[in-house]
């Protein structure tokens, strides 16, 4: 098969990628989107984004825009801006000047100062560097009078920048300009990276997915009709809903009698209708009255896909609110993916030290990594038992005793207690260790 991957960046720094990709041009097909200004990148991403299988970016600057444009949905990578960007342009600078230079400017990105990281690599006497750190949303401009104003004020014998329009801009006034460009083998690198996570993607969206759904207490339900008949139109309303959802997701469909059926299909296919599944839920729950618990498996085969949906649908009847539960070839648990109170976590470690001391406090894997994935996903520093009571749908008391065995293998700590006005006991604050 093969993968659209769409290339955003400057004219010259897509020629320099498509130099060294030809080695991938049996399996990658790459549409070029070149732009003058980085900004034009969210016009390009959202334009596009549903023509391509994934993004190469020739920089961090476009990628991080791209990144808050569409999420985190796509397959997205970007050629990394590292110190050999600065030692080239450095090495120019000196070479060109003829004289080791003692003063400069340079702009870098934010979240990677690639001057900070360079100049203490070096065992000669660094220069006196002056940093313009800029954001994704950077206005050139400031970037240009930066550098001129040091030039004018004698402060730098040169610049370097991250942009070729800034060192266009610079030399017209007379400043000596080098830009950071990237190297042949961090193209090389990154083309790699992107071709083995398009691979991976590919394999995942074609294992094998499988719905297990089951209307509950269906004797329940079965008693309450009127007629045999009742029941009859019954079985068939529930069945022509879960029809449509096997034809939405192109699956295999089969009733497996007492209320319970399953629906065969890839995982792509599975992860792209979640919402479907959500909905079809709700009409069941609404049309039989009565809750309605959903597992849904991935694998490498039927068979293993199978026991992860009979794993996800005992874990989905467990919660108090029937949430779709996913369990992944991994292990991964999924609670009610694509909402916002969507948890991730596994269910397997191999941790020895923490194995021994879950065993020691009685604390199963999947209850202990449940709660750190909580705490992870929330922010939270530290927290109380009715923290996480609230977000666990668990009882305050189960909650209190489960941290109370983590404090007692050293897994959690009590750190102190909140007291409020009213009366009642003080809530404690405790923190992972």
């Amino acid at each position: 098969m093969m993968y659209k991957i769409g290339l955003v960046g400057l004219k010259i720094s897509i020629e320099q990628i498509l130099d060294l990709a030809e080695e991938y041009k049996h399996e990658l097909e790459f549409i070029s989107f070149p732009y003058v200004k980085t900004e034009e990148t969210e016009k390009i991403v959202k334009e596009h984004n549903s023509h391509v299988h994934a993004w190469l970016f020739s920089g961090p600057i476009p990628y991080e825009i791209a990144k808050k444009t569409l999420g985190a949905d796509k397959i997205m990578v970007h050629v990394p801006a590292t110190e050999s960007g600065f030692y080239k342009a450095f090495l120019e600078m000196i070479y060109e000047q003829g004289k080791m230079i003692e003063q400069l400017s340079v702009d870098t990105m934010s979240s990677n100062n690639v001057s900070e990281e360079a100049l203490p690599q070096l065992n000669v006497k660094p220069p006196k560097v002056y940093t313009k750190v800029f954001e994704s949303d950077v206005d050139m401009n400031e970037l240009l009078h930066f550098h001129l104003n040091l030039w004018n004020k004698g402060k730098t014998e040169g610049a370097l920048s991250c942009f070729p329009s800034v060192c266009e801009a610079l030399r017209e006034n007379g400043v000596p300009a080098y830009r950071m460009s990237m190297s042949k083998m961090e193209i090389r690198q990154t083309l790699r990276i992107l071709s083995e996570k398009v691979k991976t993607a590919y394999f995942k969206d074609t294992q094998i997915g499988v719905e297990i759904i089951e209307v509950e207490y269906f004797n329940r339900v079965a008693e309450e009709m009127k007629t045999p008949y009742h029941l009859q139109y019954l079985e068939l309303r529930l069945k022509e809903m879960l029809i449509q959802l096997g034809e939405k997701i192109n699956g295999s469909f089969s009733e497996k009698g007492n209320g319970r059926y399953m629906i065969f299909s890839s995982r792509g296919a599975i992860e792209r209708e979640i919402i479907t599944l959500e909905d079809t839920i709700q009409k069941l729950a609404f049309e039989a009255d009565t809750t309605v618990a959903v597992g849904v498996g991935f694998g490498e085969t039927a068979y293993s896909a199978e026991i992860n949906a009979f794993r996800a649908i005992q874990h989905s009847k467990e919660m108090k609110k029937r949430e779709i539960v996913i369990v992944q070839d991994d292990g991964k648990i999924v609670e009610s993916p694509g909402k916002k109170k969507e948890l991730q976590y596994t269910s397997r470690t191999q941790n020895e030290i923490l194995i021994e001391k879950l065993k020691k406090g009685n604390i199963s894997v999947k209850t202990y990594k449940k709660i750190s994935a909580l705490i992870q996903k929330m922010g939270w520093r530290d927290f109380t038992t009715k923290d996480l009571a609230t977000h666990l749908e668990m009882t305050e008391r189960n909650v209190r005793r489960i941290v109370a065995d983590m404090c007692e293998v050293d897994l959690a700590q009590c750190v102190g207690q909140e007291a409020y006005a009213n009366r009642g006991r003080p809530s404690k604050i405790y923190r992972l260790l």
